[in-house]
Parts: structure tokens; sequence; C-alpha cells
């Protein structure tokens, strides 16, 4: 005959149950292990583990008589310990909660909320109300999300975290047929608001990047794979603009019209830029880059504004982007009957 399965009951999370042991012991009624477990329907070991905890980290004066048979407090304590918070804390948690809209849409949405939610109901009610109006005087707004399947970025960020082979239906931009790929999934990075999956391929020996968005179906092969100690995101990206690399070692040089010269001074680019003031007030900017693809899209984006002094590669892409652009405008705009 199959075994017949006993459900535990649940446990409460942990911090409830050393609210109920500190009430317990508040009372004055001497609780040993033996009859908090059974009240809070845990074992002895959890009670003896969650006594240690507010007695060693929590700093509350708990000691066993031996005569009663059971614990008590050693001197008066009036209130169980919450957080203790300053006021630039209080403003910086309130900061990382308008953050979350880089995370709206994944699965790190729900529990990042949930996580930050709690630390701002065991805050004192005094400090929440003289801060209560920088909900209105801080946000964060991103013009263009990302599409995210929810169910698609959660088993990417399981596997990830857990190192687990994925085999994957993934969509190549213009390309109207998907492919289906086996990767050991390295890493998960949002980079200027979009998310990114690096990746080693197994079909082409190699990291990639895959943006989740274009991951129509994803799911766990059943194998593990150890993450290299080698990979190194920072090391791959230290010589992009964005998230391309390894195609070459490419010294930039755009120049900037007087008129948006400024923008470019306010925000650093790449950690390799070196900026230079010329005399009619533009100005220039060098870096050393792995790659074009994007230096061509964000000089193209300047609307004339920005001119590419070099390498070679650099000027004629621009170049043919700016002709492309041009003849699809002609005779563009509203036309009227």
């Amino acid at each position: 005959m199959p075994k017949k399965q006993v459900s535990m009951p649940l446990s409460r999370p942990p911090l409830e149950r050393m609210q109920r042991i500190h009430q317990a012991l508040h009372a004055g009624g001497f609780p040993n292990a033996i009859t908090l477990a059974d009240e809070l329907e845990v074992t002895t070991k959890t009670v003896y583990r969650d006594i240690d905890f507010m007695r060693d980290r929590l700093g509350l004066p708990i000691d066993f008589d031996k005569l009663r048979n059971g614990y008590f407090y050693t001197e008066e304590v009036s209130a169980f310990p919450t957080f203790q918070i300053t006021e630039g804390e209080l403003f910086a948690l309130i900061v990382a909660e308008k953050a979350l809209q880089q995370y709206r849409g994944t699965s790190f949405e729900k529990p990042l909320l949930s996580a930050i939610r709690k630390m701002e109901q065991a805050l004192p009610d005094t400090i929440s109300l003289n801060l209560a109006d920088v909900e209105q005087t801080i946000s964060f707004r991103t013009t263009a999300e990302p599409v995210l399947n929810l169910g698609i970025f959660d088993t990417l960020a399981k596997a990830t975290a857990a190192r687990q082979q994925l085999e994957i239906t993934y969509r190549k931009p213009g390309q109207p047929a998907p492919e289906h790929r086996v990767v050991d999934p390295y890493h998960l990075a949002n980079i200027n608001g979009e998310w990114f999956l690096f990746a080693y391929d197994h079909g082409r020996k190699d990291v990639r990047t895959f943006a989740p968005a274009r991951i129509l179906a994803a799911k766990e092969t059943g194998k593990a794979f150890p993450r290299p100690q080698k990979f190194s995101l920072e090391k791959r990206l230290r010589d992009s603009f964005g998230v391309h690399s390894a195609e070459g070692e490419f010294d930039v040089g755009i120049r900037f019209d007087a008129s948006v010269a400024d923008y470019i001074r306010e925000k650093r680019w790449h950690p390799s830029q070196k900026l230079t003031d010329l005399p009619d007030g533009s100005l220039e900017l060098r870096m050393k880059l792995s790659s074009l693809v994007e230096i061509v899209r964000w000089v193209l984006a300047w609307g004339g504004r920005a001119v590419a002094i070099e390498p070679l590669a650099l000027v004629e892409a621009v170049r043919d982007g700016a002709r492309k652009l041009a003849e699809r405008h002609e005779g563009a705009g509203p036309r009227h009957k």
C-alpha cells in the first residue's frame, strides 16, 4: 500500500513568530520552547533559533529561568524592535520604489514592490508622515518600455539563477522565421532600460546576446551547467557603446555643433571618452569602441548636428544611413486631395 502523506501545517513568517514570542515574554508567563512551539505550530528547534536571533541580533534581554522552566525578560521591554531609519534613508527608500519603473512587466516587479512595502510598514509613523510629500517630488519616466512576456522572462530569470540549460525559440530582427537554440544562460542585464540575456549558444559555440522580447518560447532541458569563471559582463561590454562588442577595435571621433555641445558635456557616454572644446563652440568626442553598430544609429539620431570624423567605416555608414533616410523622405508628408 502506498504510504499516506502527512501534510505539515504552514508556519508563520519569522518576523511574525518573533513578535508572538515577544508578546508571550512580555506577558510574564515564562513560556518555554515546547509551549511556544505548540502555539506557533513549529518545531522547538525553530523556537530556539528565533530566541537566539532575538537575543543576539535584536539585543532583547532574554534569559531562561530554570526554576520556572521558561524564558523571561530581565528588564522592561516596551515594544518589539522596529527599523531604525533616518530621513535620508527613507528618502532613498522612496526613490528606490519610484525606480521600480524599469522592472515593470518582469518577474522582479512584484517581489521588489512587496519587500519595499513591508519595510515602509515597519517604519515609525512620525517619520513616514514627515516625508509623505516626497512622493510628489520625485518620479521616473520611461518613454519606451520593452514589451516582455512575463512567463518567458520568469523562466529566463530562474534558469539563469539556477544554472539550468534552456531551449529557446528566438526570432532575430528582420527574420520572419524563428530559430531553435540551446543555450546556457549566464547573465540577465538591464542596459539603458532594456533587458538582455547573455548566454552560451551551443549551436554557435560562442556567447551571444539575446533580447528577451524576441524569445517566443523557453523551456528547461533538464541539464545543469557550470558558469565559467572567465565570463565577465563588465569585461565583455567594456569597449562597447551598448551591448554590441568584440567586432574589432575602433578609434571613434565625432564632432558636435555648438547648439548640442552642452548635452554631450553633461553625460559620461563611455569610460574611454575624451572631450575637446573647439574655438567655434563645437565639441569633439573621441572614444575607443569594439563595435560601430550602435554608434552609427546614435550619430544619425542627432539629426545632422553630429558629424562622424573617423574611422572611415563609421563615416561611410553614417553617410549611407543619411542617404537612405533622405531618399525615404522624398515626397513624404501629409497628402491633400
